[in-house]
């Protein structure tokens, strides 16, 4: 059976390797929406090659380049925020959330409640509005599947198990390319050092993220939402191999890890392919020849997002909303080169200090008129903040 796709943030490493995926078996898929950002030539292209009904831009002022991209082509064209909300509420099969940040929450519901399949890589979806997604999905009948590789590999092994049987989740990080880093060379770190990953090919931000383990702390928070387990029984260790992405842990002291190569298709394939497996072109791991694979526990004093992420858990409500708000504000701050490498955990914690005295967000509804209410204060305050400090 044909089965109707569309990919939210189709020109990013995710949205590139999920259609390279579609592409070898493309009498299975029919590819309805693309969207992308600012990449309009590549948008265009991938548009033209799978025969998308539509392609959307983010960016209203990128509407003529893409409508002359496909001119003659038949592909409709549109663009902003509204346009890829509309584009998502157009029926399909399956969906990949891929766009980067808060900006996914909104088409990833609209994909839920048609109540198709949702693979979701916007991880800040569910750390901003991770009890409105999961209810959401439940609400309409939707399949929700992890494509982060960690949730992929924790969501394969509880495979047939039983959640309440499960005592810990342990996700791995590769520490990023400043593992080994003292603080006092952190406090130095350029755009280019932050941007250069030394496991995985990703886009820009999430590879700074995951040098700040801002990216590791936003997937414990996903997996408290996706998982429903208690805060305590999520555990981060530092894996430089980035081989086996996840372990369960259950009541009888028995340990289920998943091992990988670092290939963000295995996790994506796994999605698309679900609930069956199909064959994969990935690495196949060659276990005699790693020889042995590290573990050790994080550093919190010089990685500090993975404490803040532990307290915007306890505080429940709006936290999250306000923290993944602020760290993306912070993102843009030193990619903008207005913030040091090590000065964005402390701008969040203070932005985070600030909201909870003034606004209490514990106590609010978690709706999405309030999740982007929160994410806009948030911003603003963040901005505010650093704006103080110098």
């Amino acid at each position: 059976m044909v089965r109707r796709v569309s990919i939210f943030g189709a020109t990013g490493s995710i949205g590139e390797n999920t259609l390279d995926l579609i592409a070898r078996r493309p009498e299975d898929f029919d590819v309805i929406a693309l969207t992308g950002g600012r990449n309009i030539d590549r948008l265009a292209a991938l548009a033209r090659k799978h025969s998308a009904c539509i392609a959307v831009t983010a960016f209203e002022d990128c509407y003529q380049p893409l409508a002359e991209a496909l001119a003659g082509s038949g592909i409709e064209v549109a663009a902003g925020p509204d346009a890829i909300a509309a584009a998502a509420e157009r029926p399909v099969d399956w969906a990949m959330s891929a766009i980067v940040g808060a900006a996914g929450l909104v088409p990833g519901l609209a994909i839920l409640r048609q109540g198709a399949t949702l693979a979701l890589a916007n991880k800040e979806s569910l750390v901003a509005a991770g009890p409105l997604v999961m209810q959401s999905a439940r609400d309409h009948g939707a399949t929700l599947l992890p494509v982060d590789s960690e949730h992929s590999a924790v969501f394969q092994a509880l495979t047939g198990e039983d959640i309440a049987r499960v005592e810990r989740i342990v996700i791995t990080a590769s520490g990023g390319p400043f593992r080994d880093w003292s603080t006092e060379e952190m406090q130095q770190a350029t755009l280019a050092e932050a941007s250069a990953h030394p496991n995985w090919s990703m886009g820009q931000r999430i590879t700074i993220d995951s040098a700040s383990m801002f990216n590791k702390a936003l997937e414990m928070i996903e997996t408290r939402e996706f998982f429903g387990v208690p805060p305590e029984q999520i555990e981060v260790l530092i894996h430089p191999q980035s081989i086996l992405h996840a372990m369960v842990g259950y009541c009888d002291g028995a340990m289920m890890a998943h091992l990988g190569p670092p290939d963000m298709r295995h996790a994506i394939g796994f999605a698309l392919n679900w609930p069956e497996r199909a064959e994969l072109p990935v690495a196949r791991l060659d276990l005699a020849g790693l020889g042995a694979l590290e573990f050790s526990k994080p550093d919190e004093g010089r990685f500090p997002a993975l404490r803040l992420a532990q307290e915007v858990m306890a505080a429940g409500g709006l936290a999250g909303a306000a923290f993944n708000a602020a760290k993306e504000t912070a993102l843009d701050l030193f990619i903008g080169d207005h913030l040091k490498f090590t000065d964005m955990a402390g701008l969040v914690e203070r932005t985070l200090d600030k909201i909870s005295a003034d606004f209490g967000p514990k106590q609010a509804e978690i709706t999405l008129d309030n999740v982007l209410s929160m994410d806009h204060l948030a911003r603003v305050t963040a901005r505010e903040l650093a704006q103080s400090a110098h």
